[in-house]
């Protein structure tokens, strides 16, 4: 029995460095409705500033604090706690197209920049701006290449760009 399970470990650690050098060396430049998790961001920014993966104990913080923010978000717009979308905000913690931008904060935290101006929000977005342009009001980018735009409080749109070192 244990040998199985070593097996099927061995397995997916090979199938996670296998999808993850395929992407090594490839431009990633697309447009969505769903941008990171708040898990993708928090592990950047962790392994960014302190070199190396966030402990037990700070992945534990950091989520308990996360769930506390989620739960207050809901219990003071009861309007959005049934919305379609809430299991996406409450459980995967996925940023996705329509939800506002405190939810989105909640999740990512503040961007590392913002532009109201649409000649940056353009150069951001690349070739698909002729779909986001005269949606979009605010850009935000977010590490791992992610910008999200907004119209006034509502996310309309997500481009993701990485381009090969």
């Amino acid at each position: 029995m244990l040998g199985r399970v070593r097996a099927w470990a061995l397995a997916a650690v090979v199938l996670v460095v296998a999808g993850c050098a395929s992407t090594l060396g490839r431009t990633v430049d697309q447009r969505t409705t769903q941008g990171p998790t708040a898990e993708q961001i928090f592990l950047f920014r962790v392994a960014e500033q302190n070199g190396r993966e966030p402990t037990f104990d700070e992945r534990r913080h950091w989520d308990q604090a996360l769930e506390q923010r989620i739960a207050t978000y809901l219990h003071t717009h009861q309007d959005r706690a049934n919305a379609l979308d809430v299991s996406t905000f409450r459980f995967t913690r996925r940023v996705v197209v329509g939800m506002d931008k405190e939810q989105v904060l909640i999740l990512l935290g503040p961007p590392v920049t913002t532009t109201t101006d649409a000649g940056q929000m353009q150069k951001v977005a690349r070739g698909h701006w002729p779909a986001i342009e005269g949606n979009a009001t605010e850009a935000w980018a977010y590490p791992l290449g992610y910008v999200l735009y907004f119209a006034g409080p509502r996310l309309v749109d997500i481009t993701q760009y990485i381009a090969p070192d």
